[in-house]
């Protein structure tokens, strides 16, 4: 009994601990990731920057920009900026959901420049998993122009050597593209 009690008492000490720690959105993150193309075969990597400022409790701003080398000399650029929604459904899990601008370019020696835009719309979690350890996870929806729609959903995991600095892995899968990325998080909001 004795010993139950005491786990008990570490236990509650270890979730009050991880409960202490608002989400922050305000961050700055770089990244490097693969992307796989299923349908046609193509495999590329390259490089992502974004980030994230609170414009009150409950809203955030949000912006990114990745680069990527494709087989077949494939140049792709891909941009986009919007506006979330956060909010606790207790202490170890916010609610997030995000309206962005989208914006896709292609350019191939041979074939010259193409590009799209157009929105995306997601919504997500963030969990505590442990205090220094959390994990996040969600589903999107974006639509092009010319390009057309896709649903995709990924998870990703981040572990904080500091409340200033994460290092997370992520994995994104629609329906043509599986994507998989290791970043880093520079917060700065708290």
């Amino acid at each position: 009994v004795m010993l139950r009690s005491s786990l008990l008492l570490v236990l509650l000490a270890f979730s009050a601990t991880a409960a202490a720690e608002d989400f922050d959105y305000n961050w700055l993150a770089f990244g490097y990731g693969q992307t796989e193309f299923d349908d046609i075969d193509v495999d590329g990597d390259g490089f992502g920057v974004g980030g994230s400022f609170a414009v009150s409790d409950n809203f955030h701003v949000f912006a990114q920009y990745e680069q990527a080398d494709f087989d077949f000399d494939v140049d792709g650029t891909q941009w986009n900026a919007g506006i979330g929604y956060n909010t606790p459904l207790s202490e170890f899990v916010d609610f997030v959901a995000q309206l962005s601008y989208e914006y896709v370019e292609v350019e191939q020696p041979l074939v010259g420049s193409i590009d799209d835009n157009g929105f995306g719309v997601g919504i997500g979690l963030r969990y505590w998993a442990t205090p220094k350890f959390e994990v996040d996870g969600g589903i999107q929806y974006v639509d092009l122009s010319d390009s057309g729609d896709d649903t995709g959903f990924g998870i990703g995991g981040h572990y904080y050597f500091t409340p200033s600095f994460a290092l997370g892995l992520t994995g994104s899968w629609a329906d043509d593209t599986s994507t998989y990325s290791l970043r880093g998080r520079f917060f700065f909001g708290q």
